[in-house]
């Protein structure tokens, strides 16, 4: 298990590090997200996928649970566990593997109401505060060592 975390200070900063990020998943990955509400979990997402030359606006998947969008370079997947109770997040598992397999981006935000339901080969970012408004991105590989690697480069 690699890690890899960065501050950003900036929006611009950020935009880098999605930019950076994308090109690292542009043939597809699970990506859990982890943070407060606020923090810029969906703000991430949004800069990848414009990264990924996705046309549709990104929204957070609050009360929809999963937004698709189709237009970029790549698939992408976007999931929101914010709002299921464990009974609603319990039928989704089997469908959060399938988002797992094949040449897709999936993300999946507040990743720990599933319980951590997740052994396959993922990408854990977790996305705190820090002084000054700044954030911290921190990527953990659960069998994605080389984007890691590709990140510290």
């Amino acid at each position: 298990m690699k890690t890899y975390k960065q501050i950003c200070n900036t929006l611009e900063d950020t935009k880098l590090l999605a930019e950076k990020f994308a090109k690292l998943i542009k043939d597809g990955c699970f990506i859990n997200l982890y943070g407060e509400i606020g923090a810029g979990k969906t703000a991430f997402v949004k800069l990848v996928a414009d990264a990924l030359d996705v046309k549709e606006k990104v929204t957070s998947p609050s009360f929809v649970i999963l937004n698709e969008y189709h237009t970029g370079s790549i698939p992408i997947y976007h999931f929101d566990l914010y709002r299921l109770e464990n009974e609603g997040i319990k039928t989704i598992y089997d469908e959060l593997r399938e988002y797992s397999e094949g040449k897709q981006v999936t993300f999946v935000e507040w990743a720990e109401f599933n319980q951590n339901e997740a052994p396959f080969n993922h990408i854990k970012i977790n996305v705190t505060y820090d002084d000054n408004d700044s954030r911290i991105y921190e990527f953990i590989s659960v069998g994605e060592d080389e984007i890691i690697e590709g990140l510290s480069k």
